[in-house]
């Protein structure tokens, strides 16, 4: 769990990617065959509390002492496909965003305070000069979903069931899935049509790093936007009402055929929808 959204959770939203067997060095993937098996997987929430847990301490534990050996599992058409959860990773990154964000410093200093940031530098450091290469599974954002995500998806792969629904009592969830060639494909139309259209600009670079960060993973791996935590910061209704990549699909289509006009009102009908989501973040 990244340090910016166990500061805030539970309203975080994840970019996840599910890699085949194949896609891990011989000894990793014997770990998680093995793993797969298992009938006690741990679930999003056991990762939510395990980094809960590490921000009880005084002082707190930002990023794990020891990476995590869990992951995410699903099987599709019997083909086992694992996220590894790279806790202690992204506990580094997040820790990166955090610092290099708006947060006034004595309120920073009070949630992480300089020493304890100075050692998890340090470590890093330490950490990334054995593994320059490493990256993480998952993406993480705090009350919000980037919009660029959308951009991987079609509204086919919607995945929604209410609080309550018909798998059980629990919490909303919304997700989309696609394989990963879909979500290449997607993307590069995507990037065609705005760069054909509009200067370059933050969405054109969401988009060309979130590129780059697939291009690290097996062509036959899962990709996963998960809703997560902003479930529950979303009304009901309007959670169900929420078509955010149909309304991205057709700003871009919008786009490609020239319409400057729609593609900038469907864009700011979704901008607006995710910016109220946002201001949550400060109200009372």
């Amino acid at each position: 769990m990244s340090v910016a959204s166990s500061v805030l959770v539970p309203y975080a939203s994840y970019l996840r990617v599910y890699e085949p067997l194949a896609a891990f060095p011989a000894a990793e993937r014997d770990h998680w065959a093995r793993y797969a098996r298992r009938t006690d997987t741990p679930g999003a929430q056991d990762e939510l509390r395990r980094a809960l847990a590490d921000l009880v301490p005084v002082p707190p534990v930002p990023v794990p002492v020891h990476e995590s050996g869990d992951a995410f599992v699903v099987s599709v058409d019997g083909v086992v496909l694992v996220c590894p959860w790279r806790t202690r990773l992204r506990g580094w990154l997040a820790m990166e965003e955090l610092v290099g964000g708006t947060l006034p410093a004595p309120v920073l200093d009070a949630m992480v305070p300089p020493v304890v940031r100075e050692q998890v530098t340090a470590d890093h450091a330490r950490w990334l000069e054995r593994n320059p290469d490493a990256r993480p599974w998952i993406r993480g954002a705090v009350w919000r979903v980037p919009l660029s995500w959308f951009a991987l998806f079609s509204d086919e792969e919607r995945e929604y069931e209410p609080a309550d629904g018909p798998g059980g009592p629990g919490g909303a969830v919304l997700r989309y899935r696609t394989p990963m060639a879909q979500a290449r494909r997607r993307l590069a139309r995507s990037l065609k049509a705005l760069r054909g259209a509009i200067t370059e600009g933050p969405m054109t670079e969401s988009l060309v790093g979130v590129g780059r960060w697939l291009e690290e993973f097996h062509p036959r791996a899962l990709v996963e936007l998960d809703y997560g935590g902003l479930v529950h910061a979303v009304a009901p209704e309007a959670l169900a009402a929420d078509r955010s990549a149909a309304d991205l699909a057709e700003g871009i289509a919008a786009l490609r055929d020239g319409d400057g006009e729609v593609a900038r009102a469907t864009y700011e009908r979704l901008a607006e929808r995710w910016r109220a989501v946002r201001d949550l973040q400060f109200a009372n």
